[in-house]
């Protein structure tokens, strides 16, 4: 089994956080339009004064922190017509931390990292949903992310504390080299119903809650959870 290479200290470009806005012309609340702090203390809920719309499916303990690799911006732009492309900048998915050199190849489930006075742990990759279709003004945008696996991440936090632009995030601990993020989201999206896999993924002790038991409802039915709704915010036909 592969795996995967392990990141040397990583600067936090920008720290963002965002206040309920409307979402383009859908008329739905939102915190995905996040603006850059100086700081901000990091609670085991997410940064203070980050605000979610949805609060089913963002934020939380299991998805305190979301980080979004900038790496993969240069490439959205070459591939999203206009305007999606245009909206391919740093902070553009909704991301609390903007780092460079750090992609789903690199992060592995529960890897635990220092930033600022803070720790975090990796929990589980992002499920795109419709509402990125709208904030990019492009019908198919939670779908390309999914296929491409470029959803980005969460975070748990450990332990709480203050963060700053200009911090490092530092791995601390890595107890799973075996699962990167991509592999996880391979299993989800490409080779859903590999057995054995699945089933490992399914006793994963720091992946989140939510997606292992996505993994055992697979197991037990051999069949794959919808994704149309949460892809387009339609039922499938």
């Amino acid at each position: 089994m592969t795996h995967a290479r392990k990141p040397g200290p990583i600067k936090l470009l920008q720290l963002r956080i965002g206040r309920l806005q409307t979402l383009a012309t859908s008329g739905v609340e939102t915190g995905i339009y996040k603006q850059p702090v100086d700081q901000a203390f990091l609670t085991t809920t997410g940064l203070e004064q980050d605000e979610h719309g949805d609060t089913h499916h963002h934020g939380g303990p299991e998805k305190a922190l979301h980080h979004f690799a900038s790496d993969h911006y240069a490439r959205l732009q070459q591939i999203l017509p206009a305007p999606a492309a245009a909206h391919c900048q740093p902070g553009a998915f909704g991301e609390n931390l903007v780092t460079e050199g750090l992609t789903e190849t690199d992060v592995c489930v529960g890897d635990v990292y220092k930033l600022g006075e803070a720790i975090l742990q990796v929990s589980q990759p992002r499920q795109p949903c419709w509402r990125l279709n709208a904030r990019f003004d492009h019908p198919e945008m939670s779908r390309l992310l999914q296929q491409t696996l470029r959803t980005g991440w969460y975070y748990r936090v450990l332990q709480r504390g203050m963060v700053r632009q200009g911090d490092t995030l530092i791995l601390q601990q890595r107890p799973n080299p075996e699962w990167s993020l991509s592999r996880v989201l391979s299993l989800l999206y490409v080779t859903p119903l590999e057995h054995h896999a699945i089933a490992a993924m399914a006793e994963l002790e720091q992946l989140s809650p939510n997606l292992r038991q996505l993994a055992r409802k697979r197991l037990e039915t051999g069949q794959i959870e919808d994704w149309e709704r949460r892809l387009s915010g339609s039922e499938t036909p």
